[in-house]
């Protein structure tokens, strides 16, 4: 059976596609297409004008601005908003040219309609020198046009549960992994070549358990499990729980603690051991190892796969040894996560708070402040994180809150830790806007409002100002990257994680206004918003069920394999992909089918004649480069449809 690598990728990290499973045919002769409705089903037809919206809809009283992607410049195209009836409720022309997007599409034009705010269903249409109409899409009240997406986001994680906790959802999941109940812990395994390929050279070594590490989320479009990536999505989920003020007894709050009590199983206060992954990504070469990435098929079937020992009893690896110091990176979210969960039973169990606080408490006084290579996942190369002063930042900020709320005297050393990290973080090499390799604004914003609630200055590195204007940095790199880009997007989407970096500002941006009252980003929150659901040349949506046109061909088993053989598969609702990714990625085609998967899509190539700006984007189940979803991407997406719903 040919390998594939499903798991996230992430910049400059393993490719998810290994040479057994690739072969020399081109991209444009591999992408094939879906029968898709809206602006994109005739898209591999001739170029022609179209109209690019944001297919969920737009909040009443915040901006509004969709795209006229036309083949050819035009001067003043005249555009209609259309209601109910065929009524129009505004009109106007469009302005200079954003810029060209590429050879087919050489220029696109903004279509302002902010004065419009009475509720309601609308599409947009052009003519003039260019014709073209939109999808029909909504406006309303914030929780009428993001609520939708953000419950479906959190029905995402319950999909991706293991375990004996699943949910059937409509992918109809079963319980899956009851033998890691039980499961052994490995050393490390060696690989062929680190940094080129996830194949190991021979079966790892036994040396200790058994350990219970089941439940938790899968990772990706695999079956494995990370601390990596988990202790992200916990932290993104619990601050959408309160800040939304979803406690611990709703549906958002249960996800947040069914994430978190599998992070509780895979750190071992008693032995003070990190276990940070379950499962073995590939196997050998040879074959005389199977790992995950070797066999397309469904997880339940694993707990009775004799054929493969390492499939049916998963091995576990641990950080290091029993008692020595955590990656920073780990240590920080990890202590995050568990102080947040203090803040979440502050007020209803105190005894519940201060256990979760003495967790969060002994991880990070282990945590490795002169770390050499960071700990992430096995291979490192599945998720190479670099930084790691923005977690340690991110920790000493939610457990100086904790404490705070706790009356626990340790709540000023922490802050003082905290403002330390948030500062040197500044000069990290490798800094970022949030994403799950960088976690500076959650952290800076909480350390703001942890100085502000300590009242005073003394002993700290940096001023309640001075944090929430790093976060305000950050913020103006997007913006300005957003006015200098045609669709207003404000990440890099000729890189991995466009969608997690996009959703991350727009989260970024409300939280910020939230916590300083300064609204100045407001407009570029909504702005990425839109990019993410359809205002985008593609004309997408990247949230599977969200909009007229979305994904529809994960690069996921769960998703890929569920449902009947007649065509009629349920979708994986709420899981949002990738999206686009620099059009190297693709050179060399997208591969075979794994022996087992279902080729989805059946034929043609709806979105290549949009490729441009360096950028390509492919719904297909082959597509790990743009099509597949994870944990981070729906942890992003999660907190901004959340906070967006709630108005903030």
């Amino acid at each position: 059976m040919p390998s594939v690598r499903v798991g996230t990728a992430r910049r400059a990290g393993l490719r998810r596609i290994t040479t057994a499973a690739a072969s020399g045919l081109t991209a444009a002769g591999l992408l094939a297409a879906l029968s898709l409705t809206g602006s994109t089903a005739d898209a591999a037809a001739a170029p022609h004008d179209l109209v690019r919206v944001n297919q969920v809809g737009y909040a009443a009283t915040g901006a509004k601005e969709a795209f006229l992607l036309a083949g050819s410049p035009v001067k003043g195209a005249r555009w209609r908003l259309v209601g109910t009836g065929g009524r129009t409720v505004a009109a106007g022309r469009t302005g200079p040219s954003l810029g060209k997007w590429n050879a087919a599409y050489q220029a696109v034009y903004a279509i302002g309609f902010d004065a419009v705010r009475t509720p309601g269903r609308y599409h947009l249409v052009v003519g003039g020198g260019a014709t073209g109409s939109s999808p029909v899409f909504t406006i309303g009240a914030p929780k009428s046009v993001f609520g939708k997406p953000a419950t479906d986001t959190a029905a995402f994680f319950q999909a991706q549960r293991d375990g004996a906790g699943t949910v059937p959802g409509q992918l109809d999941r079963k319980p899956a992994h009851l033998n890691d109940t039980h499961a052994s812990v490995y050393a490390w395994p060696t690989f062929t070549d680190p940094d080129e390929s996830d194949t190991i050279k021979a079966a790892p070594k036994r040396i200790g358990g058994p350990v219970d590490v089941s439940g938790g989320w899968f990772d990706a479009g695999d079956y494995l499990k990370f601390t990596e990536t988990t202790s992200y999505a916990v932290a993104a989920l619990e601050i959408a729980g309160r800040d939304s003020g979803a406690g611990p007894a709703t549906p958002l709050g249960a996800e947040a603690r069914y994430g978190l009590d599998w992070l509780d199983k895979m750190w071992d206060g008693s032995t003070k051991t990190l276990y940070i992954q379950v499962g073995l990504g590939s196997g050998t070469e040879s074959g005389s190892v199977v790992g995950d990435h070797d066999v397309w098929r469904l997880p339940e079937l694993d707990d009775t796969d004799s054929a493969h020992p390492f499939l049916k009893n998963r091995p576990v690896f641990a950080a290091g040894a029993p008692g020595s110091k955590i990656s920073p990176n780990q240590a920080g979210r990890l202590a995050a996560d568990f102080a947040l969960a203090a803040q979440s039973y502050a007020h209803t169990d105190r005894a519940k708070a201060r256990g979760y606080l003495a967790t969060a408490a002994q991880i990070y006084g282990l945590a490795d402040t002169h770390p050499g290579a960071l700990v992430t996942t096995v291979p490192a190369g599945y998720y190479p994180e670099t930084s790691w002063q923005d977690d340690l930042a991110f920790g000493g900020a939610e457990l100086a809150l904790a404490a705070q709320q706790l009356h626990d005297p340790r709540a000023g050393g922490w802050l003082a830790q905290g403002t330390k990290w948030a500062k040197g973080h500044q000069s990290e090499a490798d800094t970022d806007t949030l994403n799950m390799y960088d976690t500076s604004a959650l952290a800076d914003l909480d350390l703001a409002r942890a100085t502000k609630a300590a009242g005073h200055t003394t002993g700290l590195a940096a001023t309640a100002r001075q944090l929430t204007g790093y976060v305000r940095a950050q913020l103006a790199t997007g913006q300005a990257r957003a006015q200098a880009d045609p669709f207003h997007a404000g990440a890099v989407y000729d890189d991995f994680d466009a969608d997690s970096h996009t959703l991350g500002l727009a989260a970024t941006a409300r939280l910020y206004a939230a916590a300083t009252g300064d609204h100045t980003f407001d407009r570029f929150a909504v702005r990425q918003l839109d990019w993410v659901l359809g205002a985008n040349a593609w004309g997408t949506s990247f949230v599977v069920g969200e909009g007229t046109t979305f994904p529809q061909c994960t690069a996921g088993q769960l998703g890929n394999l569920a449902g009947s053989l007649d065509g009629k598969r349920p979708l994986e609702v709420g899981a949002i992909v990738n999206g686009p990714n620099g059009s190297d990625q693709f050179e060399g085609g997208l591969g075979d089918y794994l022996d087992g998967m279902r080729a989805c899509p059946p034929s043609g190539e709806p979105f290549a004649p949009f490729t441009g700006h360096g950028s390509t984007y492919a719904d297909d189940v082959r597509s790990w480069q743009s099509s597949e979803p994870a944990l981070d991407m729906d942890a992003s997406g999660l907190l901004a449809f959340t906070l967006s719903a709630r108005g903030r």
